[in-house]
């Protein structure tokens, strides 16, 4: 990943366009759609950088390198469309809902492909998902002063999961605040839940081969026990923010009930050659709820790993 991407506070200042082409005006078009204060610029003569916090240049050689050698010289973030090596950032395909943005970028390589990217999630997404950010925004202080930190990212997840959002999705704002109000009281009242340890088949190491299940479990939890010889890509496929605690050869059942009963959703990512079935059953007899997750088989002939009811 050469480019890093970011989300910039259009409110922060002026953006900087360069340039009288077709595409400068795309790129004009798009940045007021966006609400941002544009100062135009026909080519690099008296460009006024003084409040700007990006540069947008469309005017072609020789301007488009002279924008760009004065905006790094500043340290202003600049993109010359169509031209990544003179770039500092690069503007991706969008899909806006509102307080819901996608950003789809290849690196500058290929941006029809992003664009297709963009109309394939564009048709994925509801229309009102932006508006269920919002409402969740508005009761997002409420929310911290009501749970402790590692009951928050639960109880966002049954809003996201639950009838909350499908009343937004559906239009019934006032039914979804409502609902949601009453959520956040009952959570004030809820006594504290144990967490769960799903005990997942990391398969043959590719994150493809991982099964759906087990996707849906890494990015739900909070941490992860791994051994060496579960594989780097497949560990990048967990919730960023998951605490990875790597393990060695032995028992660590007793970690793995310790971190549930703190309330957390552990997974502990078994390798393809590992029986998950000792640590189930010691986990059981600890009173710590257990889930086996399948993994993909290494080959044909293995025996694959199944789900404990």
């Amino acid at each position: 990943m050469r480019f890093f991407p970011v989300f910039l506070d259009l409110r922060a200042g002026t953006v900087a366009l360069v340039g009288d082409t077709e595409a400068a005006r795309a790129k004009l078009r798009l940045l007021r759609a966006a609400g941002a204060r544009v100062r135009r610029h026909a080519d690099d003569t008296d460009l006024d950088l003084s409040d700007a916090i990006a540069v947008i240049s469309a005017a072609g050689e020789p301007i488009d390198s002279a924008v760009a050698a004065l905006a790094r010289s500043r340290r202003i973030p600049v993109n010359v469309v169509d031209r990544p090596e003179l770039s500092t950032f690069i503007v991706p395909a969008i899909v806006d809902r509102g307080d819901v943005v996608v950003a789809i970028a290849t690196g500058g390589a290929a941006p029809v492909l992003a664009r297709r990217l963009r109309q394939r999630i564009e048709a994925l997404l509801p229309a009102r998902i932006g508006e269920l950010a919002a409402l969740m925004g508005r009761y997002r202080d409420r929310v911290a002063a009501t749970l402790a930190p590692a009951a928050r990212r639960r109880f966002w997840e049954r809003v996201v999961d639950g009838p909350v959002a499908a009343a937004a999705l559906s239009g019934r704002s006032l039914e979804a605040e409502a609902a949601l109000a009453r959520a956040i009281a009952a959570g004030r009242h809820a006594e504290r839940q144990r967490g769960t340890v799903y005990l997942v088949g990391a398969g043959p190491g590719d994150p493809d081969l991982l099964t759906l299940r087990a996707l849906h479990v890494l990015q739900s939890a909070d941490m992860v026990f791994h051994d060496d010889a579960v594989s780097a890509a497949v560990l990048d496929r967990a919730r960023r923010d998951a605490t990875r605690v790597p393990v060695g050869p032995g028992d660590v059942t007793g970690q793995l009930a310790d971190a549930a009963r703190r309330g957390r959703q552990v997974v502990r990512l078994i390798a393809a050659q590992s029986d998950p079935g000792n640590d189930a059953a010691a986990l059981a007899r600890a009173g710590v709820p257990v889930v086996i997750v399948p993994g993909v088989t290494a080959a044909p002939d293995d025996t694959a790993i199944q789900e404990a009811a």
